[in-house]
């Protein structure tokens, strides 16, 4: 790396330096006998800053003081090989009556209101600023994404030349960039890491095959978000290896066979383990696999491309079925304790917050991290409504507030850090964020970590984020709330989705299972006379048919004529079809009082916006008009 020339002032160098000695009271003979040997050597300390590393690094402890004060006060520019290879340990105490303190004060100044402990600032002032005020002899204001970069390059070189480790170098560094950015001296923060190329990710693949998968998946790029697409290289390149694995030898996505790729690899994956915690892959990790890989060879096909199979090699039955899962909600207690963990003994203040505000208002973690600090609408007359930005459907919504979930927003606004506006991932343009702490956003894994600290706290197994939010949902299906405000809540695009929680707590279904044990332990406490035969009339006895023993006694449209005898019954649930279902005019009374109570149960469902159980009680009724018209007839 070029080394910097010193640019030494026109004041003797060796004079200034005893002069200093003797203000700031330092001064003794080792340091001064020191002083004479170096400018002896180096009368023009350039001429040092030119000398090999090593020679530079060979100085005696009683030399680098003379070093430092040339650097802070006679603009000496010793590379930075030289830099990062010393400690400055007395940096601080040099630095307060030098050219460089103004600049180290307002650097200093700016990482605390952005939060960084004491700690993190000390050590990223000494690490990074003072190293780049010195090798450029520029002002702060004066610093540029290049200068930052130069240091950078120099910690890779360190690394490769020494093998010693520079990722404290590097975390500085990009903290320094952040400060340095809501100062306004920089118009970039630092990447967090970004994507990693498809050829790179798909490097374990054959040549013909990754080919067309990085033009299939930079097609789709112009049509899905960037998050799709990644998710989408993943689960291809899990074939394209296997395909390597079994077929090295395969020349094109053409030649793929059924029988020979396809089948094989469907069946692999039942024994496919997860990476993260050594279990098998579950069955809608396998789904989803299977329809990227049938997306791609649909899309390929339709599109017309070369390289597309002959025939159709994927197909629906393929596709594992899923299992229909309730939501996974926290019960009241659970709940409640986690709230008061989050409350009273946060660990991370700004993420136990957002972690109640998603508790309060039913987010996604997605949407909960992409509000903005104007996010609180007040509509006169309507109250207070927080505004949810784009999410996982590509729509917005609006959710209502009450005052404690205004004094917990007031809170946030109070902790979070405060800088200039971050670009926007969806639309690049500046916006100030609800969540930012030391000058960025706050990510989704602080979040996990602080529900995982405060899980652990409350003796509670592993919990998700997205498990507040079907906490949210529960609440409000318990509370009663009607499907429509319920999709507009949770911002659901169908009605399916939300059904997914009245089926937890189905108001009917609780009210006709305890109907039916009620009915059934009567039952059970009524006296069986033993008789297990069951004529339609008892000739001998004249009894009517109605007094024998039953498997099912009185129904809604009539009598079950069958005995417990005869075992389970195979017209379950259409009883007025079964040939021993029997009405008769007298059961006109009962009919009637079931097509009332089913008619209301059905306005019921309707309110509450549950299609399917609505459904259900209007075919009943259906049923029960014509059991009456054929009682009043026949």
């Amino acid at each position: 790396m070029p080394l910097a020339i010193a640019s030494v002032p026109n004041s003797d160098p060796h004079t200034a330096y005893l002069d200093y000695l003797s203000r700031t009271g330092r001064g003794n003979t080792a340091y001064s006998t020191a002083a004479s040997t170096f400018f002896k050597r180096w009368p023009d300390p350039g001429r040092w800053a030119a000398e090999p590393l090593q020679v530079r690094l060979s100085a005696g402890s009683a030399t680098r003081p003379i070093i430092t004060f040339l650097m802070l006060h006679q603009g000496l520019r010793p590379g930075y090989d030289y830099l990062l290879e010393r400690k400055l340990s007395s940096i601080w105490r040099e630095v307060q009556d030098s050219p460089l303190a103004a600049d180290l004060d307002r650097f200093m100044t700016a990482a605390a209101d952005l939060g960084f402990t004491e700690r993190v600032r000390f050590a990223t002032g000494s690490q990074v600023p003072v190293r780049l005020l010195i090798q450029t002899g520029l002002r702060l204001e004066q610093l540029t994404l290049a200068d930052l970069a130069e240091f950078t390059a120099a910690c890779h070189d360190r690394q490769g030349r020494t093998g010693k480790g520079h990722h404290h170098y590097l975390a500085a560094a990009s903290n320094a960039q952040r400060v340095l950015f809501h100062l306004g001296v920089l118009d970039e923060l630092p990447r967090a890491g970004g994507p990693v190329p498809f050829a790179e990710r798909l490097a374990q693949v054959r040549p013909p095959i990754r080919t067309a998968m990085i033009a299939y998946l930079d097609r789709k790029r112009a049509t899905c978000r960037p998050k799709t697409v990644s998710t989408i290289a993943t689960r291809l390149k899990h074939f394209g290896e296997f395909l390597a694995g079994i077929d090295p030898d395969l020349d094109s996505v053409a030649a793929l066979d059924r029988r020979k790729h396809i089948e094989p690899y469907l069946t692999s994956m039942a024994d496919v383990l997860n990476t993260k915690n050594g279990e098998s892959i579950t069955v809608a990790d396998r789904s989803r696999r299977v329809l990227a890989l049938m997306g791609f060879l649909t899309d390929i096909t339709e599109w017309d491309w070369p390289e597309a199979p002959p025939r159709k090699l994927l197909f629906r039955d393929d596709i594992p079925r899923l299992p229909q899962t309730l939501p996974r909600y926290l019960p009241v207690d659970i709940d409640r304790r986690l709230t008061q963990i989050l409350t009273k003994s946060p660990g991370n203040e700004l993420a136990a917050a957002a972690l109640r505000l998603q508790r309060a208002c039913g987010l996604r973690i997605g949407e909960l991290l992409d509000l903005e600090l104007d996010c609180v609408h007040e509509v006169p007359g309507h109250g207070s409504w927080l505004k949810v930005p784009l999410g996982k459907l590509d729509t917005e919504r609006m959710v209502p507030l009450d005052e404690e979930i205004l004094e917990l927003i007031d809170h946030i606004t109070h902790t979070r850090s405060h800088g200039r506006p971050l670009p926007h991932p969806r639309y690049r343009r500046p916006a100030q964020f609800l969540f930012t702490h030391h000058g960025r956003r706050l990510g989704q894994n602080a979040v996990r970590a602080e529900l995982d600290r405060a899980a652990g706290l409350a003796g509670l197994e592993h919990i998700t984020p997205h498990q507040l939010r079907h906490t949210y949902a529960t609440a409000l299906v318990n509370a009663g709330d009607s499907l429509q405000a319920l999709m507009a809540l949770l911002g659901h695009m169908s009605a399916e989705m939300s059904l997914r929680y009245g089926r937890l707590f189905d108001a009917t279904v609780r009210s006709e299972y305890e109907r039916a044990l009620d009915l059934a332990k009567q039952q059970a406490l009524t006296p069986a006379t033993g008789r297990t035969s069951l004529p339609l009339r008892d000739i001998t006895g004249g009894k009517d048919w109605k007094d024998t023993p039953l498997l099912k006694s009185r129904m809604a449209g009539g009598f079950c004529l069958r005995a417990p005898a005869q075992g389970a019954c195979a017209y379950a649930n259409i009883c007025e079809h079964c040939p021993s279902f029997h009405t008769e005019p007298s059961s006109l009374p009962i009919l009637a009082a079931q097509r009332v109570d089913a008619d209301a149960l059905a306005r019921d469902a309707e309110q509450r916006g549950w299609i399917a159980e609505a459904e259900r009680h209007k075919q009943l009724i259906t049923r029960l008009d014509k059991l009456i018209s054929e009682a009043t007839t026949g």
